[in-house]
């Protein structure tokens, strides 16, 4: 997926974040020397729809649904533009947006292709197919095919029932974005391990389909 296709979008929200991050930066010094994994993505435990961490934060992760700006004419994107500043411009607490790149799984549509050869007699096609096999392998091999995912994390400092304010703010932060017709949702514990993997594991292949951990 095209990663300019939100880029309008995500931009105008990335700005607000890193305004509202600079006026609420204080003095505190965040670990530099991390040994082992786990202190590295700074994970304590994750439960539902909340990463709790080891410095004493919880957390929520929306995802973002891209959206085709070429699609828009130039009056929509303006408005687009608008409306989302407007939306989001009263914000009085941080967050963070996150870009990552998900490695696209091309397997079966390569199987798919061979198994159409062997059983076609239109010696045209098999030729299409064996140079379409070619061309998507090497992408495949180049790390080109790719799918970009957009997310924005919230948090709060841990405290006892602070997880119903941070997930009222985490839905309010939804429904800013829907009232755009940008579709996103709130991540459950499985798809939080999958974020976690797209952004500290740059060999990282989908875990979609298989039974995941903490």
């Amino acid at each position: 997926m095209n990663s300019s296709l939100i880029i309008i979008v995500l931009c105008i929200v990335s700005a607000i974040g890193f305004f509202i991050f600079k006026k609420s930066v204080t003095s505190s010094k965040q670990a530099t020397d991390m040994n082992t994994a786990q202190a590295f993505v700074n994970v304590k435990d994750i439960k539902d729809q909340y990463l709790y961490t080891l410095d004493g934060c919880v957390m929520t992760y929306i995802n973002i649904t891209p959206i085709s700006i070429e699609l828009l004419s130039e009056k929509e994107k303006e408005y687009l533009e608008t409306s989302i500043t407007a939306e989001f411009r009263n914000l009085n607490k941080p967050f963070k947006f996150i870009a990552a790149s998900k490695p696209i799984d091309i397997s079966a549509l390569l199987e798919e292709y061979k198994d159409i050869i062997s059983k076609s007699d239109d010696q045209v096609q098999k030729v299409l197919l064996r140079k379409e096999i070619f061309v998507m392998s090497d992408y495949a091999l180049s790390g080109e095919v790719l799918q970009r995912k957009f997310y924005i994390m919230l948090w709060e400092k841990y405290k006892e029932g602070i997880e119903e304010e941070l997930l009222k703010r985490t839905k309010d932060f939804v429904k800013r974005f829907e009232a755009n017709n940008i579709h996103c949702f709130v991540l459950e514990k499985a798809e939080i391990i999958t974020v976690l993997n797209l952004i500290n594991n740059p060999h990282y292949e989908s875990l979609e389909e298989r039974e995941v951990h903490v």
